[in-house]
């Protein structure tokens, strides 16, 4: 049986401004050979991480190595052991704010995208900060205070790049930006992936490929040696449904010619990103899902309605062989 894991978040019963809008974490377990429902995991955060004004608490992109998986809320780190999904890690630190990504090193620290104040950060798993880097190339800390507990705090946007993914290149750490829509490496000067278009997610490495996904349902391959955009497909020409897909993000890739996609219902907010398409209400009727393509056909193959399993947002998507 092949098994997937969706992460991801369950909504608040009501429309709320997005640093208000989750009240759990979710993942999701599929039998994806069957597209059968196995079992949810649920979380909600202690609320001494949290603020203490109606919190938001979701998880946010996670990574699969060696049969674990590591998941963020926007202000912790939390490993689970697969396919049991029993936890056995946990880390927060006080400078997590709207964290949207975590993925181990080859060294086995913590590389944390720490959205909230626009930097990625390695942690060992004891806690110790051992580097930090702004995405915009600036001193880390010069709009930020290190003596603040930035779990408390709501929101620090407007972002100035709203970093999301870290992923690696050999040894080099790369991390993609929202809001410039494209890829720097932290690791070696002037190394970047310029994508474009709509605001942009993701960064899973497969063989020789990158995969980024926009928001307005677009997927880019980038070449990983040369580091250019070798095809991008569009998901809209794929399918006959007239209303438009949903916020997507959260892809895995099953082969050169088959993906699976996170769809994302997305409630009305006059908070959005900076920069991002106008989503009318009417326009989503569609439920959050995962839906798998084949790109080169141009198919759509199959759609899985995740709301029945309490699951109204998709931030990742991976398998235990990743």
């Amino acid at each position: 049986m092949r098994t997937l894991y969706i992460v991801g978040g369950q909504q608040k019963d009501r429309i709320a401004d997005e640093w208000h809008q989750y009240q759990k974490g979710v993942i999701v377990q599929l039998d994806l050979d069957n597209k059968q429902f196995i079992k949810s995991l649920e979380y909600i955060s202690p609320q001494e991480v949290c603020p203490n004004q109606d919190p938001s608490i979701v998880f946010k992109a996670g990574t699969v190595k060696n049969k674990q998986l590591y998941v963020c809320t926007q202000t912790e780190i939390l490993i689970y052991s697969l396919p049991q999904l029993n936890q056995i890690g946990y880390l927060s630190l006080p400078c997590f704010n709207d964290v949207h990504h975590i993925r181990p090193n080859h060294n086995g620290n913590y590389m944390v995208v720490n959205t909230g104040l626009d930097m990625v950060v390695e942690v060992d798993p004891k806690g110790t900060i051992l580097k930090e880097w702004n995405v915009l190339g600036q001193n880390p800390w010069e709009r930020f205070s290190r003596t603040i507990d930035y779990r408390k705090v709501l929101t620090t946007k407007p972002h100035q790049s709203h970093p999301n993914y870290v992923f690696l290149l050999g040894n080099d750490i790369w991390v993609t930006r929202c809001l410039q829509k494209d890829a720097i490496c932290l690791t070696k000067s002037n190394h970047h992936i310029n994508i474009g278009g709509s605001l942009v997610h993701d960064g899973v490495l497969v063989g020789n490929t990158i995969y980024f996904t926009k928001v307005d349902g677009h997927i880019v391959a980038v070449d990983a040696k040369t580091l250019k955009v070798k095809i991008e497909y569009d998901l809209n020409d794929f399918s006959q449904a007239k209303n438009r897909l949903g916020w997507c993000r959260g892809i895995k890739v099953l082969n050169d010619d088959t993906v699976i996609v996170g769809f994302t219902r997305i409630r009305p907010s006059k908070n959005g990103l900076q920069g991002a398409p106008l989503f009318e209400q009417e326009n989503y009727i569609l439920p959050t899902r995962i839906a798998c393509y084949h790109l080169s056909q141009g198919k759509l193959l199959w759609e899985i309605n995740l709301e029945p399993y309490g699951l109204n947002a998709v931030f990742s998507i991976h398998s235990e062989d990743e």
